[in-house]
């Protein structure tokens, strides 16, 4: 019943889109974009699963992304060679998902690949997009915030790489975002997804924007439901995740300064046969401020995660799990400060170094097989990465919002997030 009521909305959204879609056509603009970009890394790690400190270097996040526009008709598309620089991962203590742990798992190769209508006309707008890409459900991509780690909530906040079909209205500060998928991770950066369980899961996300505070500040309040079927085993036979999240952002520009805010709840419950079985819950907050190139931030963040039998690789787990248990459920909060120095420029091209540090702990939460202490030795544990950006062209804006949901329609005419606070962790 679900699944038809979504239906039947994508194709009202369709409809009413396709008549509003002519009259905008006239004076549309035909715009492309594209760039490039990486990030040089070494980090250092007090503690690893193999044991002791462990320095390593990267090149992660490299990306080729592309924006085109004509008239009512926009397509992105981003590749992520992350399988190509980062087959083992990248180090990140804490970091989770599709068979990875204190690793943070190489994206797919597609990353992201749109198509849509979005006419934007009238007090009540539509867009309908289809392609493979990401969710509307929770806040936007990490890599498209002020941090190059990534939060432990990765998986609790954000579903991505999905075909996907989105169905989003528009009513003046009001954006309602309706999504068919299929349930089924990658299993690695070249797999394609199972084209056969498309349909099988969905999500919903309401977005009110608004003023907060004055006039210079721009807020938007999310509201997200997802029921995910069969993520972590890819024939569909494994356990459903019922996924919430909630989050405020912040963001805006005053006397040179470009300020940036996220505070969020994320909550996702694996589902077996209708009993839900384990929850898994996470708080972030983090924020941004930036002056020309010099920008600095800071992110606080508790996150729950499970805790799976792992292979020879202690930083890999069987992928499907080999049965429903888990061996404990694991607390993990971290504290993260990043800064980022000037770039040098030469062209359409920049390189800016950047500086982060972060205080992590883990704590056991029940009488369970896995304690962190005997695990890792220590509970308490230190990261330090430093590196450079390297950019060309456009900079990939935010991720995750399409068509009416998407800038600059979607975001306060005060955010200058995109532009200016993101510019300078970019």
């Amino acid at each position: 019943m679900t699944r038809f009521i979504l239906r039947t909305t994508f194709l009202a959204s369709f409809v009413l889109s396709a008549p509003l879609a002519v009259v905008s056509a006239q004076d549309s603009p035909n715009t492309f974009t594209a760039g490039l970009g990486a990030i040089v890394l070494l980090t250092r790690s007090t503690v690893t699963p193999q044991g002791g400190p462990l320095a390593v270097g990267y090149l992660t996040q490299p990306l080729v992304s592309a924006d085109w526009r004509k008239s009512w008709l926009h397509a992105a598309g981003m590749l992520n060679l992350e399988g190509v620089t980062l087959p083992k991962g990248e180090l990140d203590l804490g970091a989770w998902g599709e068979g990875y742990v204190d690793r943070r798992h190489p994206h797919a190769y597609v990353h992201e690949l749109m198509l849509g209508a979005e006419p934007r006309s009238g007090s009540i707008t539509t867009s309908l997009y289809a392609g493979r890409g990401f969710v509307p459900f929770g806040s936007d991509d990490p890599m498209t915030r002020p941090f190059v780690s990534y939060p432990v909530d990765h998986h609790l906040a954000q579903i991505l790489e999905r075909l996907v079909l989105i169905a989003a209205v528009r009513n003046g500060p009001l954006i309602v975002e309706g999504a068919t998928f299929d349930g089924d991770e990658p299993i690695d950066p070249s797999t394609p997804p199972l084209y056969r369980r498309f349909g099988d899961s969905w999500s919903v996300r309401g977005t009110l924007l608004g003023d907060l505070l004055s006039s210079l500040l721009g807020a938007e309040l999310s509201a997200s439901y997802a029921n995910v079927k069969s993520p972590e085993y890819r024939e569909g036979q494994g356990m459903d995740q019922r996924k919430v999240h909630v989050s405020v952002r912040v963001a805006g520009e005053n006397a040179g300064y470009a300020r940036y805010a996220l505070i969020e709840i994320a909550r996702t419950t694996d589902v077996e046969r209708g009993r839900a079985l384990y929850t898994f819950d996470a708080f972030l907050t983090e924020a941004a401020v930036c002056r020309d190139d010099l920008g600095l931030a800071v992110r606080g963040e508790r996150s729950y995660r499970p805790e799976e039998e792992r292979l020879n690789d202690l930083s890999r787990s069987p992928r499907p799990a080999t049965d429903l248990s888990i061996l404990g459920i694991t607390q993990w909060t971290t504290l993260t400060a990043a800064l980022s120095l000037p770039a040098l420029r030469a062209f359409a091209a920049h390189a800016a170094p950047y500086v982060e540090v972060a205080r992590i702990s883990a704590d056991r939460t029940t009488a369970a097989l896995f304690d962190p202490r005997q695990f890792y030795g220590t509970n308490q544990m230190w990261r330090l990465s430093a590196g450079l950006r390297f950019g060309v062209g456009h900079a990939h804006g935010r991720t995750g919002r399409y068509g009416v949901a998407s800038e600059p329609a979607a975001v306060s005419a005060h955010d200058h997030h995109a532009s200016s606070t993101h510019h300078c962790f970019s």
